[in-house]
Order: C-alpha cells, then sequence, then structure tokens
C-alpha cells in the first residue's frame, strides 16, 4: 500500500519525467533486490533521471515529503546497498550514461554516474589509455564510487578511492555539491569527493565523476600457477609484494572455487589451491617480472608455472575467474549464496585464508574462497539450502568469526563489497562509538530529512 507521502511525490513526478517514472510490478520488483541472499523491499517507484536537474527535482520532492530516495546503478552490489527497506523511490541512474568528455593529455574522463566500465573502456580504445578499476561485473562507475569499489586490478593501479578525482552530488537537502578538481593534487578544503565515495548513497546522489585515467600497457602476461597447499599459495603472493614485483592482478583461489570455474567455464584447471597473475610493462619486463615470480612459486610449493603473453587465453582466465560467482552457485542449483570479504594486511594475510578455510571444512557446507591477494582482500562464499536453519547458523557464526579475526589483526569488516545492510553489526567494533556518532551528524547535516538510502550507514551501526 503506497503512503499518502509517496503518492503526492509519484504524482508530482510524473510531470517531471512521464513515462520515465514506472510504478509497474515487474521494474519495482527488479530494483527490490540486489546480488545479496537478503530479502528484498519494493519501492513505491522507480524514477530514470537524464539530468542533474532532474535528480535535484526528484530529491527536493522526497524531502518535502519525507520520502526515501534509494540510487540504483546496475543492481550488481553484494551487501544490500540498493535494497530499498523503507520503500519510497528507486532513482536508477540508467539513463545517466553520457560520456561528458575525455582529455588524453590529462589523463582523465568526466563522465555520468551511469556510465559502466566496459563502455568508457571502449570509447577509450583510441587514445591508448584505459579505466583501471575492474569489479568483474559491468557496474556503473556512479555505482563503484558510492561503494567504493575495486577489484583484479587495484594491487597496482588502486580502487575508487584512488581513481576519483572530482564529482558532483546532489545531498539530501537537494543542494548540489561540487567536490574536487581536475587538478592532480589539492590542499585546499575538507576532502569531500572522498566523503561521498563509498557513502553507499546515504549522503546525495552522484551526479557527475572525473575519474583518472591510465595508459594501456605496451605488454599484457598472464600466469597461473597451482600450488601444495593454501598457505603456500598466500605466502608465494605475499613474497612477490614484498620482493617489489609491480604486479599488475594477483588472484587467490582455492581447490573448491577451481572445481566448480572447471566445470561452469569448461578448462581444465588442477584442482588445487591456485594463484593468477597479470603482469604490465614491455615485452621484455613482463617477461622479467615472470621469471623472477615463478622462481618465487618454487620457493613455496607451487606445482607448475604456466605463463602466456596469449591475450585469448588470457582473458579466458580472467574471464573465469569474474565468473566465479555463478560458477560457485551452480555447484548446488537453487542454494542460496552468503558472501562477504574482509581486508587484513599482507603479513596476515595466510593465517586468515587458512583459518577461514577450516571453519568451512569444519561446518556442513560447501564453501570457497577467492580474492584479491596482492592487497589483502579474499572473499568467503557459503552455499546454504532455501530454509536450512543449520545452514543460516553456521554460515552467519562463520562470516562474524571471519570479521572478528580481520579486526584483530587490524584489519576491516569489508575490502570492497561495503557496509549495505549485512555489515552494519560490525561498524562499531571496527571504528568505535565516537566515529560512528561522528558519521552520522555527517550524515543529519547533508541529509536533514534522513531520506537518503534510510536505515543503512548514518542511521545504523
Amino acid at each position: 500500500m503506497v503512503s499518502e507521502a509517496a503518492a503526492s511525490v509519484i504524482e508530482a513526478l510524473k510531470s517531471i519525467l512521464g513515462e520515465r517514472l514506472v510504478t509497474g510490478q515487474s521494474v519495482r520488483e527488479h530494483h527490490a533486490h540486489d546480488t545479496s541472499r537478503l530479502a528484498p523491499h519494493m519501492p513505491d517507484a522507480v524514477a530514470f533521471p537524464k539530468t542533474e536537474e532532474e535528480v535535484q527535482a526528484i530529491v527536493k520532492a522526497c524531502a518535502e515529503h519525507g520520502v526515501p530516495v534509494v540510487p540504483f546503478g546496475v543492481g550488481s552490489s553484494m551487501e544490500g546497498h540498493t535494497i530499498p527497506v523503507k520503500g519510497g523511490i528507486s532513482l536508477d541512474t540508467r539513463e545517466m550514461n553520457q560520456i561528458i568528455e575525455i582529455r588524453p593529455e590529462d589523463f582523465i574522463a568526466i563522465v555520468q554516474p551511469g556510465v559502466t566500465r566496459k563502455q568508457l573502456n571502449n570509447e577509450l580504445r583510441a587514445t591508448g589509455l584505459m579505466f583501471s578499476v575492474d569489479p568483474g561485473a559491468d557496474a556503473s562507475l556512479g555505482g563503484m564510487a558510492s561503494t567504493r569499489g575495486s577489484g583484479t586490478t587495484a594491487v597496482r593501479y588502486g580502487t575508487m578511492r584512488d581513481n576519483v578525482m572530482a564529482l558532483r552530488a546532489v545531498a539530501g537537502d537537494g543542494s548540489v555539491l561540487k567536490t574536487g578538481s581536475q587538478a592532480k593534487k589539492s590542499s585546499t578544503g575538507y576532502d569531500l569527493t572522498h566523503l561521498f565515495v563509498g557513502a553507499e548513497g546515504t549522503l546525495g546522489v552522484i551526479t557527475e565523476l572525473t575519474v583518472k585515467l591510465h595508459p594501456i600497457p605496451e605488454a599484457i602476461s598472464s600466469a597461473i600457477c597451482a600450488f601444495e597447499t593454501v598457505r603456500g599459495a598466500v605466502e608465494a603472493v605475499i613474497a612477490t609484494i614484498q620482493y617489489g614485483i609491480p604486479v599488475a592482478r594477483v588472484e587467490f583461489m582455492d581447490e573448491v572455487a577451481i572445481a566448480a570455474v572447471n566445470n561452469y567455464s569448461k578448462l581444465g584447471l588442477k584442482v588445487a589451491p591456485t594463484v593468477f597473475f597479470e603482469f604490465h610493462g614491455t615485452p621484455a619486463w613482463v617477461g622479467e617480472q615472470a621469471k623472477i615470480v615463478e622462481e618465487i612459486t618454487r620457493e613455496y610449493g607451487g606445482l607448475d608455472f604456466n605463463w602466456s603473453a596469449d591475450a585469448d587465453e588470457r582473458n579466458r582466465l580472467w574471464q573465469a575467474r569474474h565468473d566465479s560467482f555463478w560458477a560457485t552457485k551452480a555447484i548446488k542449483p537453487g542454494y542460496d549464496l552468503y558472501t562477504g570479504d574482509i581486508c587484513v594486511p599482507i603479513s596476515k594475510l595466510a593465517e586468515n585464508i587458512v583459518a577461514a578455510r577450516e571453519d568451512i571444512d569444519a561446518s556442513s557446507m560447501t564453501g570457497q574462497i577467492i580474492g584479491h591477494v596482492g592487497d589483502g582482500n579474499f572473499h568467503t562464499a557459503y552455499l546454504m539450502e532455501p530454509g536450512n536453519r543449520q545452514h543460516i547458523e553456521e554460515a552467519e557464526t562463520m562470516a562474524k568469526r571471519l570479521v572478528e579475526r580481520a579486526l584483530a589483526d587490524g584489519g576491516t569488516a569489508s575490502g570492497e563489497h561495503g557496509i549495505g545492510i549485512e555489515k552494519l553489526k560490525f561498524m562499531r567494533a571496527e571504528h568505535g562509538d565516537e566515529a560512528v556518532e561522528a558519521m552520522k551528524r555527517i550524515k543529519r547535516a547533508l541529509d536533514p530529512r534522513g531520506i537518503m538510502n534510510p536505515g543503512k550507514m548514518g542511521d545504523k551501526g
């Protein structure tokens, strides 16, 4: 049942958006969930603005009536970020998909938030530049910024925190904020840009981003190496990083994950703890990097080391890594996937992954571990039979232990998935009461009516 306030907003927005204000069941259902296992909640309507002015009109109307606004990119988040737990308007940015300007000489691009990473990189091909952040899904840049996303290339090129230079956003009171600049550095004012990067839509709606670009490397090569043990695989990665090899990607997959992608992506990889490497540079330099890393892997129980500069082979392997989520779900069709991620100092990585694997092995569930191990970040996934209370309890216990170990080692409850709904309960343990209360004060200052993605950060935690 639509509230009187929501009905008033819907009526007001129809005159502004016309057919781009949708109340149909199927569209609302699509915006009721993300890729997590969390329960869906229906928005009252879905808005598809094309301009910043339309976003401002939506937010002002919602602020006037106290109706929630929940920004939505492509829905690939994994902790319930875009679930409208209190209804209201789901603000979908897919129509805000214009690449406003590419400036190769300054290594920047200015885009609307609905532009996806693949869309931008396709446009950049002729310039010899690339946008580096690769979370796997073809996510929108606005969504990636809002969740402070990263991915497989973060070990070399950084996360969204490192690659967003400036932005424009409509705050919860309807005001438009311009943050940052196009200069490589600045020492003026509060860093409002990175306040919005990672705010998960709780402070406002990002309407424009200025992002960094990087040269496409002259040569790219990849390597894959299976190991005798999980610890050996992770310690080889740690040694590679400590040796100073500037690997562009370094990814870990345990034996369960390897078996899953073999089946799903039709590969024939050895079923063992495995590390994928990628090297960028000149042809001579990528070969030298591969040679050094091969020598390192031998010291830690590497069973083989296969190196290739073939682009098709490289793309096939990385696509298999990106398909890991769906490959894991395919192990037991119909089961739910309880996912999580933490990040720890790299010196603590091996013991945390080994402990996580031991937890899974001691449970009644099937689960796997993958990770962007070059920067201390790894992911767990547990397969739960729907309605199975034992599975739910075991998964929740393992997820809690995963985070507790990370925090005890100076790490974080999430390296890249974010907080959303599921990890609100860890905010005080990680940041302390004073910091969480400061976040709430910031939320009230920028969103005085509490309409921006309510029930998430800044409201709870």
